[in-house]
């Protein structure tokens, strides 16, 4: 690796799995000292020890997105331990299927607190500690379905729009004052919310995607990555699609 994240501090929500495992492990082997946040406490604990394994820096702090008691000792776990934060990744989510009929309130509200205000609360608790580094960077990872409709999943659909425009919004906050916020639009990964998708969903979005798979994690780290680093230095508000060309098409 070549230290494209030396010095940087990371703190990255949903880090114990899929597409913030992946994220996490590339931060730490790019020079990243990096905090996992999730609630997926043994899994978070396996990363960390493959991340020191592998001569990188990583701690697990327990992480509930919906709060933000947990929220405030998550980033002041990370900047106790590491004496700064430079960087937010706002990964955690969940999905289910359920369309307007379908769908129950219960349902709705639990996607809206983990997908779109455990994002909210993201920004807005780390903010002092990103706004004191001088530089930091915000990734925010939505969904193609932020973008695009399907007749089966109004809760996500509702809750990954609003992280399209909670980025647009939060990059025009901060462009002058040190912080670039950024999004990325992940197609179908193969990551353990897949689960979830019904057969016929994944049957149609595999038919629509150009390249005729589906994505890896590490295709979302690599962009994280650059979006995070000070490559990226001139980049703010910008929306990344890695969907294998699925949006292309729509």
């Amino acid at each position: 690796m070549t230290g494209r994240l030396q010095d940087k501090v990371a703190l990255i929500s949903g880090g114990a799995s899929g597409l913030g495992e992946a994220q996490a492990k590339l931060y730490a082997a790019e020079g990243a000292r990096v905090t996992i946040g999730d609630i997926q406490h043994e899994k978070g604990a396996a990363v960390v020890a493959a991340i020191e394994a592998a001569g990188g820096a990583a701690q697990y702090v327990a992480l509930d997105v919906t709060s933000a008691e947990s929220w405030a000792k998550a980033v002041e776990a990370t900047t106790s331990a590491y004496g700064k934060l430079t960087t937010l990744v706002n990964n955690a989510g969940i999905f289910h299927p359920g369309g307007i009929v379908d769908e129950t309130l219960a349902g709705w509200e639990r996607m809206i607190a983990i997908n779109q205000t455990g994002v909210f609360l993201g920004m807005k608790t780390a903010s002092d500690a990103l706004l004191a580094s001088g530089n930091a960077a915000i990734v925010n990872i939505s969904s193609l379905y932020g973008l695009i409709g399907s007749p089966n999943a109004i809760s996500y659909h509702a809750s990954k729009a609003a992280v399209r425009l909670m980025g647009k919004a939060g990059a025009l906050e901060f462009a002058r004052r040190g912080i670039r916020v950024n999004t990325i639009f992940p197609g179908q990964i193969k990551t353990p919310i897949l689960a979830d998708i019904t057969p016929e969903q994944d049957a149609a979005i595999k038919a629509a995607i150009p390249m005729g798979d589906t994505g890896d994690p590490i295709d979302i780290a690599y962009a994280s990555l650059f979006l995070v680093s000070d490559e990226a230095k001139y980049v703010t508000g910008a929306e990344i699609w890695v969907d294998g060309g699925w949006y292309a098409g729509q």
